[in-house]
């Protein structure tokens, strides 16, 4: 062979191996931190769908609610382990609850304790499946008045890169958590990163409920007709899943008798937007969605015309801003319904009463025991009246009089308001 020759093949071989080395090189690089379809998750269970995300391969609503950037797979695990012992709490309560500051349907679960007049930390809690506590957040201050009060915790846990849980309302943290997050000691919300195994203590709770809910990034609420409206303010919300479809037989059968509620969805609702009708939520135009104009009264541009939690044959009128106050009614009559309002040349006048809910006997409920088949019962006294007229598919303009009967009421005013999905 000629010197050009031997020359030409050393350069050959040369890009040969460094072709080669590079695939190599790639097929490592592919492999770190993306487990195949086998790898466990939580209680044993492989992920549920097909393609698998690289570790911290989070998307933008994943990185919104707080999911760890070093989750792994995707799709639900199992949640086989209980929030709090059986015997410690009396019951839950769904999804849907509007009450207070919570103007929208709620979009957690209440674990309602055993004695709600326990002193604090009374109770354990305890994770539900696998995962990694990817978020602590602290509160000092009541929500709805601003007033100072003693702490609690709200938790998110990564059981995947698509899947989620979420406790808030804990009355303090285990020492073995704190011991790894000494960052709370200056900061009232951390990200820190602790793994945590199915049943493992995570804190406790007392003398108030437990909040929780599951958050499936995979299956969004098709409820909501504009999910950008969330997106600054509550990002998870369009994500609240049904825990009955994770949880393990045996505590799905004790979730549902813990129940009030036996009207199907048995869960609760949250998403009752459709589009072209009133039913749903609503917000004052100009205020940012859900995140609303000023942080410490988000809500006072919130509206809802949707249902009872607890009895959704019963119309609830859920007001922001009722003379400054937020109020949540029922509607004498109990018409017309709001999923049947459409867009409309004049307006729907709905008359407000308080309620409370009874057995089927009359007798009013305590808010705390378990009881089925509740009802809304509307009390006798008008609170007021709301005028309500959708002028376009997304567009609805709506003014509250409070105190005054629907007799009293004949057209908007100058006072009357605009608001969109």
């Amino acid at each position: 062979m000629t010197p050009s020759g031997k020359k030409l093949l050393v350069i050959v071989v040369v890009a040969l191996l460094v072709a080669a080395l590079g695939v190599a090189a790639l097929e490592l690089g592919s492999d770190e931190g993306s487990p195949d379809a086998s790898t466990p998750l939580g209680e044993g269970q492989p992920p549920q769908s097909g393609v698998q995300p690289r570790r911290g391969d989070l998307s933008d609503a994943a990185r919104k609610i707080g999911a760890s950037p070093k989750c792994t797979g995707s799709g639900p695990v199992e949640l086989a382990a209980l929030p709090m012992r059986e015997e410690d709490f009396a019951l839950v309560l769904p999804y849907g609850l509007m009450v207070g500051a919570h103007v929208t349907p709620i979009d957690h679960w209440y674990f309602s304790p055993a004695d709600r007049k326990s002193p604090r930390d009374a109770y354990e809690v305890y994770a539900m499946a696998d995962g990694i506590l990817s978020q602590i957040q602290r509160r000092r201050i009541k929500v709805d008045t601003g007033e100072a009060r003693p702490e609690e915790f709200r938790l998110v846990f990564t059981h995947t890169c698509t899947f989620l849980t979420y406790y808030d309302l804990v009355t303090s943290l285990d020492k073995a958590i704190l011991d790894q997050v000494p960052e709370l000691q200056r900061k009232d919300n951390v990200n820190p990163e602790i793994a945590v195994k199915k049943g493992q203590r995570i804190g406790y709770i007392g003398g108030q409920t437990l909040d929780f809910a599951v958050w499936d990034l995979e299956k969004p609420l098709e409820g909501f007709v504009n999910l950008e409206s969330y997106s600054a303010g509550d990002p998870w919300k369009p994500y609240t899943a049904n825990p009955y479809d994770y949880v393990s037989p045996a505590i799905r059968r004790l979730l549902i008798d813990r129940n009030p509620r036996t009207v199907e969805p048995i869960q609760g609702k949250i998403d009752y937007d459709i589009d072209g009708r009133i039913v749903g939520n609503w917000f004052l135009e100009g205020t940012n969605g859900y995140l609303g104009k000023e942080q410490s009264r988000y809500w006072v541009g919130h509206l809802a015309l949707a249902y009872s939690y607890l009895d959704p044959s019963a119309i609830v009128i859920s007001v922001g801003d009722w003379a400054g106050r937020e109020g949540q009614f029922t509607v004498t009559g109990n018409a017309p319904d709001p999923a049947a309002v459409g867009v409309s040349d004049t307006p729907t006048k709905y008359e407000l009463v308080w309620f409370n809910y009874v057995d089927q006997n009359g007798r009013a409920w305590d808010g705390a025991s378990l009881v089925k088949n509740l009802k809304a019962a509307p009390m006798e006294q008008i609170q007021g009246t709301i005028l309500v007229q959708l002028v376009e598919n997304r567009r609805l303009k709506a003014e509250a009089f409070p105190g005054k009967a629907a007799a009293q009421v004949s057209g908007f005013t100058e006072q009357a308001r605009i608001y969109v999905r």
